[in-house]
């Protein structure tokens, strides 16, 4: 293979796979099964889950229940040859509470799964995957973490169901920090390829890492399923139809952002305001408190007082047995 195999098309005409439609036309296409198989069992190595060889795409929509119901299609959804959902959603934006988001999604398709006349026993494992485009957990250092039940003393696996709740999180601005600081090897790591291939474009930042893609150019030499999935990016950011989708999702994301930064700020704003009103009205609350104590002093009568200062006949007979 020569230097340039990879390239065919200028690096700044790729799409952002970061962007959750992007990511859906690469790995949730039959045509590219075989990336998303390897995708999923370089993430689900790290907890030791069969390896899967087969999976069914799956469109679903959780929400709607009831009425009002905000009605939710997830980003990616496969059900392996063992029965098992794993659901993976790319987050450019940290918009929604990730938390609660995500053990909503788990619940839902946890449960969509028993159906009428059959036993919990039939409840197979659910996987939620979360690849994030900010900070997470500000206290954990690593890129990739997983979590499962837990006893709370003695920090035990609730078996032997524990293996049908787990949830990973990949934060990119920290994987590639450390891929920065040259702690990965790319080489011998088959998920670290797999993110550089996601983290080498930023339409945000309008920006190509092609230190990353060179890096992917001598990985590509061992592993033809990182060409492949090249080929396809490559294909998908040239069709019109997927790069006019791609870019109107992408400025929906932004518009968002900007809507959410406008409302912050505003209220950030607002809650200023409101803090210089409510301290101006402290102090005139005070002064009015002040001069009360002077009248009832002056042994005025408290309905006059009241007129004056405006406080409460209550509040006067409180200050009044106070003094």
């Amino acid at each position: 293979m020569n230097q340039q195999a990879l390239r065919r098309i200028p690096l700044h005409k790729l799409i952002d796979l970061k962007v959750d439609f992007a990511f859906k036309q690469l790995f949730g296409s039959e045509r590219n099964k075989h990336i998303t198989i390897v995708f999923l069992n370089a993430i689900l190595a790290r907890t030791g889950r069969d390896t899967i060889k087969e999976v069914t795409f799956l469109n679903e929509e959780l929400g709607g229940q009831y009425d009002g119901d905000k009605q939710s299609r997830l980003d990616l959804l496969v059900k392996t040859q063992s029965g098992e959902h794993i659901n993976i959603e790319m987050q450019l934006s940290n918009q929604d509470d990730m938390m609660k988001r995500t053990l909503y999604y788990w619940s839902r398709l946890f449960a969509k799964q028993l159906e009428k006349g059959k036993g919990y026993r039939t409840l197979l494992p659910t996987i939620t995957i979360n690849i994030c485009n900010f900070t997470v957990f500000n206290d954990l250092a690593h890129y990739h973490t997983t979590y499962h039940l837990y006893e709370d003393a003695e920090l035990k696996r609730l078996r032997p169901i524990d293996d049908v709740l787990e949830v990973h999180f990949i934060e990119m601005n920290k994987f590639l920090k450390a891929w920065h600081d040259k702690k990965l090897q790319p080489l011998d790591d088959i998920l670290a390829r797999w993110l550089l291939l996601l983290g080498m474009v930023d339409a945000r930042k309008e920006k190509v890492y092609t230190e990353i893609y060179e890096e992917l150019e001598e990985l590509a030499m061992k592993d033809e399923n990182l060409i492949d999935a090249f080929g396809t990016w490559e294909e998908l950011s040239q069709t019109p139809e997927t790069r006019f989708a791609y870019e109107m999702r992408l400025k929906a994301i932004i518009d968002d952002e900007a809507r959410l930064s406008d409302a912050i700020d505003k209220g950030e704003e607002r809650g200023i305001e409101i803090g210089i009103e409510l301290g101006k009205e402290e102090g005139r609350h005070e002064e009015r408190l002040q001069l009360a104590k002077n009248l009832l002093a002056l042994h005025v009568e408290l309905e006059t007082i009241q007129q004056a200062t405006g406080l409460s006949i209550d509040e006067l007979e409180q200050l009044k047995r106070r003094m």
